[in-house]
């Protein structure tokens, strides 16, 4: 599954409860303003293995690299991660 995260703002127990869920078939993107989720709560993104940040959302919000642990991807990337990743759960 395709797990996004569009919101700045989600509750921190039930964020990491969703996240909980991830299996090594799963896939995190966060976009829009959930980019800033990155910075609000780098401890909980830190151990996911496929998260990814929406790099026109990071630009558009005159950030730079948030993490160096999560990868930036373009909107033709996020593209390919929901042919993969699917169905898509959009927080």
């Amino acid at each position: 599954m395709l797990y996004t995260f569009s919101k700045a703002y989600y509750d921190l127990e039930e964020l990491q409860q969703t996240l909980d869920l991830l299996t090594e078939k799963d896939a995190v993107v966060l976009w829009q303003d959930g980019v800033l989720l990155a910075i609000k709560h780098t401890e909980v993104f830190r151990s996911i293995d496929n998260i990814f940040l929406l790099e026109n959302d990071i630009t558009a919000r005159g950030l730079t690299t948030i993490s160096p642990e999560i990868p930036l991807i373009s909107l033709k990337e996020f593209v390919r991660l929901t042919e993969h990743y699917y169905p898509q759960i959009a927080f």
